[in-house]
């Protein structure tokens, strides 16, 4: 095993071995290990005080910013007051300056009183309560040793906890699943009591002792979940479901939320009243020792059972689960269960859950029940794409302002006050949103909070660039706004407008810019400098040029306040910015080329006329979407024929040079580029915790497999090449099908994916999932 071992930061504290109910479902004492038999029924001063050491040591040496200690049994509160205070205090002191101390006890409740309340009052423990639903499901198993029903008691519990001087400590109930009981009966019960959670917990199983399945039913506890999940949805969810909440995180590609489900590694260790030092409880189930480290408190460290296989072997994400279970398309969600109910003698863990039909029937319903609403309009629908990437950049520059707090001096401060004046006006409003959505906005947000996340001094063009975005949105809009906009070497930009020389070389000061409706004029103290709308290059002033179709002189100086439109000219050719002006244009792979001459950019001119002809013909949708879309083309001196940089959805850096041919496949493929990166930051197309290598089809057998993100993006880029060029379709659509077939796509990465299928099939013919050979596929073969 590989790698360093996962710190712990979770403990599971025994504090009591014994406990007053005699539920027959309990692992501790009904399943295959009997140890609690031999162990102290109450913990002592020595272990708690030697636990609270090593648990100190350890997040010292790992630098842990929390750790979280779980008092459990048996039944901990057994263990009495004193007891509990002793080792709320051991823990509190020790971890003192060191790390945060997060406190929980699991509990029946039986035995819960204001006495105990005011307890872990005092050192803030939360309270979970184990509650099978109602009183017919609750005394199924949990019941005390002479069949008296436990249910009143435990109801007064909760009723206790709910109380409002209590309820603040409340963590939620625990329902062990039983599919002989009514599973909207029980989901009634439990929500009528308003836990902040529910946590659905499946009985301990293994391959040798399976779960009791009164019909056969491979899916029996999916089909009881699922009922579940319905009457939950119908409820409007009115309490936190960890089981689902879990699914669905990792349907969308976020992370597991129990340890019963997906691919985290385990963080967890158990201290037993004796001191012993074990793997996760759960593994009693399986067989006697199962969760025996052979190590204690007394003489090891916490990073010496961190390094124990039995631990190891459940930090190994997907390396860590069975063969059939890599293969599975849902393994991300389910993590092949929980590692206890992967048990079968002989041959230990290697297998899949006891609960795989189950597992996966649950996941697969619940997608199959809320893909509508979980799959992100963005995929599908170009505007809604636009529109996410409109409040990312948004969402940037309040995050900025957050960070900032208060740092960016006044110029800072003054230019966010004359933006919410020009966001008041409506007309100001539009035009901010257009200065905003210039792709090298993004450019300028992104250096400025990596600088303040950093913690370092966030000043000079980082903090101005924001006046002088808001100058350009007055200018726009025509609002009688006077902006200072500082000015430095003579040169003072306007974010798509352009730069203004409004003094000699090494002259640095702060103009003020003001709109007049014919233009704008910029005040220093050397005098005042008027531009007019459409004013052309002059000694004073570079406008933002920007291309579209015809000959030499096709290339429009409109720099002036009618200078920026929606992307997308008469006829099929968009008329995109020429930018050679934006300080923070240089975020390509490539150097960005100084301010073009007027032939050189004719000469740009004509060449994007004749390129975007050819897409227009060839590939008459993925060009209108492009027109659409692509707003900003950015010269650079060398590197690849196109590049997508570190800035907003609209740009591409371009080389000089190539014929129409050439240009119309670099536009192409850095359109496909550009779309799927804006999709990845407003969407999750695949899962985050890790991925397999995958060859792709087109790769030489000597290269190296590549991860998943890059089996998508290139198989992205080939569907819209192929389109325009058939050789680029050799081997998609295998990979289309590796991409299905693979356990990393999330809703909205399988949404994306049926985009592409009906990309190449809508086009060339209809799917060759049916068995038939495609156009594509011919194509592909010849």
């Amino acid at each position: 095993m590989t790698g360093p071992a996962v710190p712990f930061r979770e403990i599971v504290l025994k504090v009591h071995s014994r406990c007053d109910l005699a539920c027959d479902h309990c692992y501790v004492y009904e399943h295959a290990d009997q140890s609690w038999r031999t162990r102290p029924k109450t913990i002592s001063d020595h272990v708690v005080s030697r636990t609270a050491q090593r648990l100190a040591e350890h997040a010292r040496t790992h630098a842990l910013p929390s750790v979280t200690v779980i008092l459990h049994g048996g039944e901990p509160l057994l263990a009495g007051p004193a007891r509990l205070r002793r080792v709320c205090e051991e823990f509190t002191s020790a971890l003192a300056g060191i790390a945060e101390l997060d406190l929980r006890i699991h509990t029946n409740g039986l035995q819960l009183s204001p006495r105990y309340l005011d307890l872990f009052d005092e050192f803030d423990v939360r309270v979970g309560i184990s509650l099978d639903g109602d009183r017919a499901a609750n005394d199924r198993h949990r019941r005390y040793a002479d069949g008296r029903s436990s249910h009143p008691l435990v109801l007064k519990a909760v009723e206790l906890l709910r109380q409002d001087r209590y309820r603040h400590l409340d963590l939620g109930l625990l329902c062990t699943v039983d599919i002989a009981n009514d599973p909207v009966a029980v989901l009634d019960a439990l929500t009528g009591l308003e836990p902040p959670l529910i946590d659905f917990l499946l009985p301990h199983a293994t391959w040798d002792e399976p779960p009791p399945r009164p019909d056969g039913s491979p899916t029996a506890y999916a089909e009881w979940l699922l009922t579940v999940f319905d009457r939950w949805q119908e409820q409007g969810r009115p309490v936190p479901v960890r089981l689902f909440s879990s699914v669905l995180s990792t349907l969308g590609g976020g992370p597991s939320l129990t340890e019963s489900l997906g691919l985290a590694p385990t963080d967890l260790v158990v201290v037993e009243t004796d001191g012993q030092l074990e793997q996760v409880d759960s593994l009693k189930s399986a067989y006697e020792g199962a969760a025996a480290t052979g190590f204690d408190v007394f003489t090891h460290s916490f990073d010496e059972v961190a390094a124990h296989p039995g631990v190891r072997a459940r930090q190994l994400g997907l390396a860590g689960v069975s063969e059939t279970c890599r293969r599975c398309p849902v393994v991300r969600s389910c993590g092949g269960g929980l590692y206890t109910h992967r048990y079968r003698s002989p041959g230990g863990f290697d297998n899949p859950s006891v609960y795989c039909a189950d597992l996966a029937a649950l996941i697969l319903g619940i997608e199959d029940r809320t893909a509508a609403a979980t799959e992100s309009p963005a995929v599908r629908d170009p505007d809604e794409l636009l529109a996410d990437q409109q409040d990312l950049t948004r969402t940037l520059l309040a995050a900025l302002h957050d960070g900032l707090d208060g740092r960016g001096g006044e110029a800072w401060e003054t230019a966010w006050a004359l933006a919410a004046e020009v966001e008041g006006d409506p007309a100001g409003q539009a035009a901010l949103d257009v200065v905003l959505a210039h792709p090298y906005t993004r450019t300028w947000l992104l250096d400025a909070l990596e600088a303040v996340r950093a913690g370092r001094p966030v000043e000079g063009p980082p903090v101005e660039r924001l006046a002088a975005s808001v100058a350009a949105a007055a200018v726009h809009a025509g609002l009688d706004l006077a902006v200072p906009v500082a000015h430095r070497d003579g040169r003072l930009f306007l974010p798509t407008l352009g730069e203004v020389r409004a003094g000699g070389a090494g002259e640095t000061g702060t103009a003020l810019v003001r709109g007049d409706g014919e233009g704008f004029t910029v005040h220093t103290g050397g005098g005042a400098l008027h531009i007019a709308r459409g004013e052309g290059e002059s000694p004073h002033w570079s406008p933002v040029r920007r291309l579209a179709a015809g000959g030499p002189g096709a290339v429009r100086e409109t720099g002036g306040p009618a200078a920026v439109q929606a992307a997308g000219g008469p006829g099929p050719v968009p008329t995109l910015v020429l930018d050679d002006l934006d300080p923070y244009r240089s975020c390509f792979g490539a150097p960005a080329a100084q301010r073009l001459s007027p032939s050189a950019a004719d000469a740009w001119s004509v060449s994007l006329a004749a390129a975007w002809e050819l897409l227009a013909e060839t590939v008459p949708e993925q060009a209108a979407e492009a027109a659409a879309v692509l707003t900003t083309l950015t010269p650079l001196t060398g590197g690849a024929p196109v590049q997508v940089g570190r800035h907003g959805y609209g740009a591409l850096g371009i080389a000089a040079g190539g014929d129409a041919h050439t240009l119309a496949t670099a536009l192409l493929r850095g359109f496909r580029r550009t779309k799927l990166r804006a999709l990845a930051e407003v969407t999750d197309l695949y899962a985050s915790d890790g991925s397999w290598d995958h060859r792709m089809p087109w790769q030489e057998e000597r290269e190296e497999p590549v991860p998943f993100s890059r089996l998508l993006s290139e198989t992205y880029e080939r569907v819209g090449l192929g389109l325009f060029a058939p050789r680029f379709l050799a081997g998609v659509p295998q990979a289309l099908d590796m991409i299905e077939e693979a356990a990393e796509t999330t809703v909205d990465g399988k949404q994306l994916l049926a985009v592409m299928r009906k990309e190449i099939n809508g086009t060339h013919g209809t799917s060759g999932r049916n068995g038939c050979t495609t156009d594509v596929e011919r194509a592909a073969m010849r």
